[in-house]
């Protein structure tokens, strides 16, 4: 068994009453490596209900930091779209929101960051967040569109169309 079998095998193990600031302190020691294990482990954590929301958190942020394949981003990008769409709290989805903005050129992730965006229900912050993250994906025909349906907004309005006119597509 190497470090990285260890390590994963003692944060799988049953939780005691410290368990989630030995789960954050394992994902910490984890993270030194780069183990191909290593991202749909935390995948699993990070979509794992069960899972404790501050754990959840460590590794939506360890997949944001980069280090991932080509082949790997597809994967953490869904993830990362179930966890907006499931009932998780909100500081998950913001992280969610987050480390989607890092994975544009996912197909799907645009209309992700888009509905929760538009959707006037959801949080100011996330919302913000989903507008910025978006915005990262650049002048495309769907994020056009998005940014002119969210110059109608009453809280994101101004900024849409900023950023439309920093495209210069109005």
């Amino acid at each position: 068994m190497d470090d990285v079998e260890r390590l994963m095998a003692a944060f799988c193990a049953p939780a005691d009453s410290s368990s989630i600031q030995r789960k954050l302190n394992l994902l910490l020691e984890l993270d030194r490596y780069d183990d191909p294990r290593m991202v749909p482990f935390l995948i699993d954590g990070l979509t794992d209900p069960e899972e404790a929301v501050e754990v959840r958190m460590a590794c939506a942020r360890q997949l944001r930091t980069g280090r991932l394949t080509e082949a790997e981003r597809p994967g953490v990008a869904a993830a990362m779209v179930e966890v907006l769409s499931d009932a998780a709290p909100n500081e998950l989805r913001l992280e969610a929101v987050l480390a989607l903005g890092e994975l544009t050129d996912v197909p799907s992730v645009p209309t992700a960051l888009g509905t929760v965006a538009l959707r006037v229900t959801e949080p100011v912050d996330l919302r913000y967040t989903a507008f910025t993250s978006l915005e990262r994906a650049g002048p495309m025909p769907l994020t056009v569109q998005l940014f002119r349906q969210l110059m109608a907004d009453e809280i994101l309005g101004l900024s849409a169309r900023s950023v439309l006119r920093l495209w210069r597509v109005i």
